[in-house]
């Protein structure tokens, strides 16, 4: 059976410009892929939201599996003149094939459901840990802009559409039905 280290955000600090924080809604998006993933015959590990990141990296390593899931949403940085919008999907730059063709089909199906289908991209990085240091092929989802009122209510409002759609890319991805 296809197996997946499911990461959701451990960033209790990150605060949503509506309320609430990025650890809070990502852990609701893991929680409602539960379902879809179990259905399709899916087995997946779930990180413990008091881990730091590198303890997060370890429990994954600790184990055999197929795709590392990080979900996020993102911060605008510092110095624009405006708050942020999109979508961005993270693959490890130099990694085996997997994480990049996981990075697209993500992409690719976020684009059915986001409202601004041409602000979701796929990003290649040399430098995020959870993509650089994880042994299984990985992928990190910034699911939109937590500061950006429209992206934030696009979260908070569509936890269940997105986690059936990053469910469908799982199981896409796996080569498994999506049930």
């Amino acid at each position: 059976m296809p197996e997946i280290y499911l990461s959701p955000s451990t960033q209790d600090f990150h605060l949503f410009i509506n309320g609430g924080n990025e650890e809070y809604y990502m852990n609701l998006i893991a929680d409602a892929m539960i379902p879809y993933l179990r259905a399709s015959g899916i087995e997946f590990t779930r990180n413990n939201p008091g881990d730091s990141v590198s303890r997060t990296i370890e429990r994954s390593n600790e184990g055999s599996y197929d795709l590392h899931l990080a979900i996020h949403s993102s911060a605008t940085p510092e110095g624009c003149d405006e708050p942020q919008r999109g979508i961005n999907v993270y693959h490890f730059a130099v990694s085996p094939v997997g994480g990049e063709v996981a990075a697209h089909i993500i992409a690719e199906n976020l684009k059915y459901i986001y409202p601004k289908p041409n602000l979701v991209k796929v990003v290649p990085d040399y430098t995020l840990r959870e993509l650089s240091l994880t042994n299984a092929p990985a992928v990190l989802v910034n699911l939109g802009y937590h500061d950006n009122i429209k992206d934030a209510m696009w979260i908070k409002q569509n936890i269940d559409s997105i986690a059936r759609n990053l469910s469908l890319s799982v199981a896409s991805f796996l080569h498994v039905p999506f049930r």
